[in-house]
């Protein structure tokens, strides 16, 4: 049955966060209009005009990661609000500041930096929350759907940021930014989002943060979905860096031409939620991402090809689909491989690939594009992202079947320790295997092996019994007895537990389990 682009749009939850978010999409980017507009205004010099991008950009990409982890330990929707507050409380200064003409540059970067903080703090947890707001069946649709959110309030925003500016003035635009914030405040204060389950309390960030980087290590089906997303943004951004240089260049538009480009990418995001689920009931993900990143790239170097302006709106029609599909199949492909105790914390990593790929790829076609010309610096890449999609369709692609993360514990039960810190700790499970079996365990305890790491080992291996060749000794070492604790009860998923038992399927008997923990010399007295 197809589901329709529009489902999630029926869920009162999802509706309200996503109308709201819409509305702060606007006033992010036409807040971004006003905040060069008043740099210029103050006497900024090129430094700070260009400072302005820095301090919007380098406190998310440095903190993104951290975030991630708050958004796993604690309660998504307090992590989320508190980020709001943050951007909220930074827009109404810009706005108070800039009303009584008492802003300075510096206290603009520092608002703007202040604002960045709470976008870090808020992007994970975002990404984590939906899909308990959509059914599992609905998260593409509803990726889809944010994904047109972020592109039309990209087309929107700066048009709206000139007038408002042209109107009233740059504190316009905060102010209009202020409300939107408030906005969503009030759509997450009213959520009613169940409680987490946490037997064990809440983790140590410092450890939730290596808990998190050890999970996308060893889990291959997400590093795919990452390694797919980087090859499509560093080779697919120089769009979003160039467009302004071929809207006066080549095309030589005015203001309102550039706009209708931007709008015109805006539109045709909204064309592909349309027509990317119809797609996918009549070929697999990887098909689609391949014919979109294709099409995109042949887009994109029309748009140095021709001076023809209705052809490049076309282009950009088309690119604006494409984008969309592309990047909303990563990102649903990503949400649905991810248990919830870990999701925040790994979408971090989608989301700093995700900006840290646009800006290094931004530095890369513009550096070319001055250097030669910018069909180069357009062409160049488009040609690149081609041949590398072909190839990762082939050797890294993506997971069409669903897998089952949803919570399980299957794990028996490990003995008491009053000291819960105690560590580290090494877990031997002795495996008689018949001899018939062998090959395939090997094979088995390798999916085995990949989670235990994921759920918290730090070092994982498996053995032969030299002297009992149907023996094989599993070992893995966690940091404290209470990681080897959130193993048992917070971290299993069904998937898991079915890789388990493929192993013990293809045991003689029930595996023998002992759990050490490291010796220490007793202190005199």
């Amino acid at each position: 049955m197809t589901v329709s682009a529009w489902a999630p749009l029926r869920r009162s939850a999802f509706r309200a966060l996503w109308l709201a978010q819409f509305a702060s999409n606007i006033g992010t980017w036409a807040q971004t209009v006003g905040a060069q507009w008043l740099m210029g205004d103050l006497g900024g010099s090129a430094l700070q005009v260009a400072l302005v991008q820095t301090a919007t950009t380098l406190p998310v990409f440095l903190l993104v990661v951290p975030s991630g982890a708050l958004g796993d330990i604690l309660d998504r929707r307090h992590v989320l609000m508190s980020g709001q507050a943050l951007m909220l409380a930074g827009a109404a200064g810009l706005m108070l500041l800039a009303g009584t003409d008492r802003a300075t540059p510096s206290t603009l970067l520092g608002l703007l930096a202040l604002m960045a903080v709470g976008q870090a703090l808020s992007m994970p947890s975002f990404q984590a929350i939906q899909p308990e707001l959509v059914g599992r069946e609905e998260i593409p649709q509803a990726a889809l759907l944010n994904g047109v959110n972020m592109n039309v309030g990209r087309a929107i925003g700066p048009a709206l940021g000139g007038l408002l500016i042209a109107l009233a003035g740059p504190e316009a635009t905060f102010a209009f930014n202020t409300v939107s914030f408030l906005g969503v405040l009030i759509v997450l204060g009213r959520w009613r989002r169940p409680s987490d389950n946490r037997p064990l309390g809440t983790e140590h960030i410092a450890t939730a943060m290596r808990t998190g980087a050890r999970y996308v290590a060893s889990s291959p089906l997400f590093r795919r979905v990452l390694t797919r997303l980087s090859l499509f943004i560093v080779f697919g951004s120089g769009l979003w860096a160039l467009l302004p240089a071929i809207a006066r260049g080549p095309l030589r538009l005015d203001a309102s031409g550039y706009g209708v480009l931007l709008g015109s990418v805006g539109a045709g995001a909204i064309g592909g939620a349309f027509v990317v689920p119809k797609l996918l009931q009549r070929m697999s993900k990887n098909r689609m991402v391949l014919f979109a990143t294709w099409l995109y790239a042949a887009a994109t170097s029309t748009a140095v090809l021709t001076e023809n302006f209705v052809l490049v709106i076309v282009a950009m029609l088309l690119t604006g689909a494409c984008w969309i599909a592309t990047l909303s199949t990563f990102n649903a492909t990503a949400q649905v491989l991810l248990p919830s105790w870990t999701r925040a914390r790994a979408l971090a990593y989608y989301q700093l690939i995700l900006m840290g790929g646009q800006a290094l790829g931004a530095v890369v076609w513009g550096v070319i594009a001055d250097a030669y010309d910018l069909r180069v610096a357009m062409i160049v890449p488009a040609v690149a992202m081609a041949v590398a999609v072909l190839v990762a369709t082939k050797w890294l692609p993506l997971l069409d079947r669903p897998l089952d993360v949803s919570p399980a514990t299957y794990w028996e039960a490990p003995p008491e320790i009053d000291d819960t810190d105690a560590g580290p700790v090494l877990v031997t499970v002795e495996w008689p295997v018949a001899r018939e079996n062998e090959d395939e365990f090997v094979a088995a305890m390798q999916r085995v092996g990949r989670a235990r790491r994921r759920t918290g080992a730090t070092m994982w291996g498996l053995f032969r019994d030299t002297e009992k060749p149907e023996t094989f000794l599993e070992t893995f070492t966690v940091a404290t007895w209470q990681e080897h604790l959130r193993q048992h009860l917070e971290r299993g998923t069904v998937v898991d537990r079915q890789n388990q038992e493929a192993a013990r399927a293809l045991a003689k008997d029930d595996p023998h389990v002992r759990h050490l923990i490291f010796a220490e010399p007793r202190k005199p007295g």
